[in-house]
């Protein structure tokens, strides 16, 4: 078969000492034909110095501040020609081959539209970070197998989705869906992505040989008040936009619950960021609902079929079990 070009796409942020092992994996590749576009989100470290000294093939673009990960994404993007496109954090190191995987399962599975990566903590080379990712009955994106530490079992097979973390599109399905929310800056933004994908009647695949470390959380921090913001807000305008109706109206309770416990018991802790994230959701559910008639005006798929690939009996505890036993919460 040809060699299709792939354009990979990554975010930097103050991110130097990262991109000393992420972007010598990437150079390292067996797969040739790629193209490296990196978007850099007004560093203030040498990230721009070194990649210009060291990587001078890179399509460098430079934002004078901080516009997120959703926006940053969809500048890249925007500049690149490959058949398929390859989001990839600068805080990853991909093995060698991880490419020529992606690729291969490209071309050999033409009936899937994005393609998740097995993604491993970097501190933790034999526990899963992510298997590709899915959704709750609650709304919730989930890692699939996270904490796992069964490594050498995992099967190329259908996922939900495929975590930006690190994550392969065909560019048709991007041109048929659309890009990341910008709205969203950072967080739930693949979650979101793969739900509406999945609407289109797009499908996911999950390839195990196309392995990546990951320092989890390295740019904004784990258990931060941002982060914690930010996952309530856009988790309930990923709900608002894609839940299936009437379906949604069946579990609404259970989501109320959990976002009223929540809140409580950060408010119990000290820490308002939860209820500030609630806050803003609501506040900006004028415009979700506005995308959520768009987005449902043009779905192909029953709640039927889509739940086939959701998670009906994981709880929230469970979810935050295993964060916690991870270091992610």
């Amino acid at each position: 078969m040809t060699a299709p070009l792939v354009s990979i796409v990554m975010i930097n942020w103050n991110g130097r000492e990262h991109l000393s092992r992420c972007l010598p994996s990437i150079a390292a590749q067996t797969y040739r034909n790629y193209e490296l576009v990196i978007v850099d989100n007004g560093s203030t470290d040498d990230s721009v110095a070194y990649i210009r000294e060291h990587f001078p093939a890179v399509h460098l673009l430079r934002n004078d501040e901080n516009l997120g990960f959703a926006i940053a994404n969809n500048q890249g993007i925007a500049v690149t020609h490959g058949e398929f496109i390859v989001i990839l954090n600068n805080d990853t190191q991909v093995e060698l081959g991880w490419l020529d995987s992606l690729v291969a399962a490209a071309q050999s599975h033409p009936e899937m539209g994005a393609f998740a990566c097995l993604v491993m903590f970097s501190d933790k080379r034999d526990v899963i970070d992510s298997a590709g990712l899915t959704v709750s009955v609650l709304g919730h994106g989930c890692q699939n197998r996270l904490g796992d530490t069964t490594v050498g079992t995992e099967e190329a097979k259908e996922v939900f989705g495929a975590s930006a973390t690190a994550a392969m599109f065909r560019r048709e399905l991007l041109d048929d869906v659309g890009l990341f929310d910008e709205d969203y800056f950072i967080y739930y933004e693949d979650v979101d992505l793969a739900w509406r994908a999945r609407l289109r009647g797009w499908r996911s695949f999950l390839v195990p040989q196309a392995v990546v470390y990951h320092v989890h959380s390295a740019t904004v921090g784990r258990g931060s008040p941002f982060k914690k913001r930010l996952l309530t807000r856009n988790r309930m305008w990923t709900t608002t936009k894609n839940f299936h109706f009437p379906a949604v109206l069946l579990f609404l309770p259970l989501m109320a619950a959990f976002e009223a416990a929540a809140v409580f018991v950060s408010l119990a802790r000290g820490d308002h960021s939860a209820l500030v994230g609630l806050w803003q959701g609501i506040g900006g559910m004028r415009v979700a609902l506005a995308k959520r008639a768009r987005i449902q005006a043009t779905k192909r798929v029953s709640f039927g079929h889509l739940a086939r690939q959701m998670h009906w009996v994981r709880s929230p505890l469970a979810t935050w079990q295993s964060h916690r036993k991870t270091g992610r919460l």
